[in-house]
């Protein structure tokens, strides 16, 4: 009989390995922060991220500032190859910016545009995880198996290729005040990303993604963020991110904390905070949001098998009782009554069947 280590470890060992397959079977979102997941959703799959918020910011210097509320959203589908994910995202915002350099007469303009639209495909380039689940596990060590290693260390690398669209004169770019702003022609720019994921043990998940968006126009901006994320228990999970932002025209270092409650296998909630640390402008931002998905993914082998010829299918039952019989014909070699037995049963006449 198995201790109670021993089941515990089988029990690690298989949620590790559901963890690190492409596919899982409970929802894996991009929520509540904001950074992209390696990994894809998986083949047939397809997901809804969507989230209201609402935002305060205050530009000290310049004397503006802006408060209202908008949304965040993402649709994203897995097709063709696990790896592959094709997604829409965006940020659509309403506000109303006040400028009040003008103490006794400040002016005030309502705003509503997308802060940010894109359409992309992402593909996960390498996968460390993939071949991890052939590694043995040691039987006679619960710490052996939970101990660090510096395999640990190598991430599943993922490449992001996408269009960026402005709308013209988009009042939200390049993030500067709307009546003194240049004007923007707006339209479609390239954006690339890279993003690297660890899965470590005791539910720890390091995210970092690398992102040049806007590319070839005066508004280009660089892009890093670290997301941490940490597994309390199978419905609960904490985050903690920061985010960099760097352009010629904003620059800023923003940080969230939230968490998320996965309410069912194929549905979340999350909630988070945002804000910085400098006044140029101040930001401070809450947001609830959720995910949901559509799971249309079969497991490959079970697409295999429906697949395989009739012929093929024939020949592999052929083949499996051939083996059966010989199992048998070698068990009763190794027992001399039972080969006795059969060999006088078969000298045995049946009359009946004589003419």
């Amino acid at each position: 009989m198995l201790n109670p280590k021993s089941i515990l470890l089988y029990l690690l060992l298989l949620v590790g390995f559901t963890a690190t397959a492409q596919y899982t079977e409970v929802i894996n979102s991009n929520r509540p922060g904001v950074s992209r997941s390696a990994f894809s959703v998986g083949k047939n799959v397809v997901q809804f991220e969507a989230g209201p918020y609402i935002v305060k910011e205050e530009h000290t210097p310049l004397k503006n500032e802006a408060s209202g509320f908008g949304v965040d959203f993402a649709v994203r589908y897995g097709l063709v190859w696990e790896q592959l994910e094709l997604n829409v995202e965006g940020t659509y915002q309403n506000d109303t910016f006040t400028d009040n350099r003008s103490a006794s007469f400040p002016s005030e303009t309502d705003r509503a545009n997308f802060r940010y639209l894109t359409i992309g495909a992402k593909y996960l380039v390498y996968d460390p995880y993939k071949n991890r689940g052939e590694e043995k596990p040691n039987l006679y060590s619960y710490h052996a198996n939970r101990k660090f290693k510096w395999s640990y260390l190598i991430p599943a690398v993922a490449v992001y290729v996408g269009a960026h669209y402005d709308a013209e004169n988009n009042t939200y770019i390049p993030y500067t005040n709307p009546f003194t702003r240049p004007s923007y022609e707006g339209g479609f720019t390239p954006k690339v990303m890279v993003a690297t994921q660890h899965n470590f043990n005791s539910g720890w998940v390091l995210v970092m993604n690398f992102a040049k968006d806007r590319i070839g126009s005066d508004y280009s901006d660089f892009q890093y963020i670290v997301t941490l994320t940490k597994a309390i228990n199978t419905q609960w999970v904490l985050f903690g991110e920061t985010q960099g932002i760097k352009s010629d025209y904003y620059a800023d270092n923003l940080f969230r904390f939230g968490g998320a409650y996965l309410w069912s296998k194929n549905f979340q909630l999350d909630t988070a905070l945002t804000f910085n640390t400098k006044d140029t402008p101040s930001v401070f931002s809450v947001n609830f949001g959720a995910s949901y998905r559509l799971d249309f993914h079969k497991d490959p082998e079970a697409d295999q098998d429906n697949g395989t010829d009739v012929l093929e299918e024939y020949e592999r039952k052929a083949n499996k009782k051939k083996k059966k019989k010989k199992k048998k014909d070698d068990d009763s070699d190794d027992n001399p009554e039972e080969s006795g037995k059969r060999k006088k049963e078969s000298q045995i006449i049946d009359f009946d069947d004589e003419d």
